[in-house]
């Protein structure tokens, strides 16, 4: 996710963090400090009310992790490649793989909510036996406050609707009774859509009334909307492309640039004739070495293109995609590093380079798989 940095890992995956993260922190610390503890335990000091709203938060976002974690730990149990997981304003995401069978889908589905509501009863038993046993009334407030929100964010991370986890039980339980997973995809998708468009409409509702909680309801629902959306995308995408092998997507020969020369001249000589926004490099044995992206050379100032190599400043070849020619484009897909610029895939047999994968060359693809009308199954 744009605007995320590494922070570490969690259960040997790499752990990101948002920059919304610090305004979920100070959010709800302020509404837990200011609104809910002190109606609950009135008469104290506001800095024991600001500390105790500052631990709540911070707890919540602990909570958070516990059931993204659980994705990820369960995924990769299935042997489902996991990526990252990332924290930010609206909870979290767990970056993985498709998993293999209606049966892994439905175990990692299930296990972020069954987190939560262990976690919030966790927390709400710890609660109670604080205050019955040591009257400690507030470290037992902000622990039944957590195991609420985890509750809250147990059951409603289990409605039916893509992409909350409820919509991958869905789309798990489809796919085991029908054996169709595309089709499985497009009816959670279009239950994200619905819940999405409630959200919202439920949102402006509140807010017409007065509640600015409305805008926080309204964003969720925008959050779902893009996301179902995006998904019935992909699940007519995936269709298109089942048993498309990645000869058959990619655009060859590619241009490519020998690594070694100056950006100056990579520029004269290669880029401005180049197809693709990316240009492979080769090095002296005329194996592939890395990728530069043509937006990348045009920042580059006038002063340091006759000096700097092109191979300097292009993203090397153990940081990009590459598979073999045979391999089936949709697996490939699954294991592609996340770029800002798109989809590029280098395509590599014997060492040499045959051939790169773009968005456009899957675009392509998907409007043949279109006209040929093998889709007709599938929503418009």
């Amino acid at each position: 996710m744009n605007g995320s940095v590494r922070i570490g890992r969690v259960l040997g995956v790499p752990l990101r963090v948002h920059w919304t993260v610090p305004l979920l922190v100070v959010l709800f610390g302020y509404s837990l400090g200011s609104q809910t503890l002190p109606a609950w335990i009135p008469d104290l000091p506001p800095a024991t009310y600001a500390v105790a709203g500052l631990v709540g938060s911070l707890l919540l976002i602990g909570s958070l992790l516990a059931h993204e974690a659980a994705h990820a730990f369960l995924a990769r149990r299935r042997d489902i490649p996991v990526q990252d997981v990332t924290l930010w304003a609206l909870g979290g995401m767990t970056q993985m793989g498709k998993p293999r069978t209606a049966g892994a889908a439905f175990l990692v589905a299930v296990g972020g909510p069954l987190t939560s509501l262990v976690v919030g009863a966790a927390a709400l038993g710890a609660g109670v036996g604080l205050n019955a046993l040591f009257g400690w009334a507030m470290p037992a407030a902000v622990l039944v406050w957590l195991a609420w929100v985890n509750f809250l964010l147990g059951v409603f991370n289990l409605l039916p609707a893509a992409p909350l986890d409820g919509g991958r039980v869905v789309q798990s339980v489809i796919w085991w009774r029908t054996g169709d997973r595309d089709r499985a995809e497009r009816a959670a998708a279009r239950s994200g859509q619905v819940l999405g468009f409630l959200l919202i409409a439920g949102g402006w509702v509140y807010v017409l009334r007065g509640a600015l909680g409305g805008l926080w309801l309204m964003g969720i629902g925008f959050f779902v909307l893009i996301v179902a959306n995006a998904e019935r995308r992909q699940a007519g995408m995936a269709s298109a492309l089942r048993g498309v092998r990645a000869a058959d997507a990619m655009s060859s020969p590619a241009e490519t640039c020998p690594d070694w020369l100056t950006v100056e001249r990579c520029v004269d000589d290669v880029a401005m004739r180049a197809r693709h926004s990316a240009l492979p490099l080769i090095d002296f044995g005329g194996h592939p070495s890395g990728l530069v992206d043509l937006s990348q050379l045009g920042k580059i100032p006038a002063a340091q293109r006759k000096e700097l190599r092109v191979r300097d400043m292009a993203t090397a070849l153990s940081q990009c995609t590459t598979c073999a020619p045979d391999e089936l484009l949709e697996n490939v897909l699954e294991k592609a590093r996340p770029s800002r610029s798109g989809i590029r895939i280098l395509v590599i047999e014997a060492g040499l380079l045959v051939g790169i994968i773009t968005a456009r060359d899957i675009a392509r693809l998907v409007q043949r798989h279109s006209l040929r009308g093998t889709n007709s199954g599938m929503d418009t």
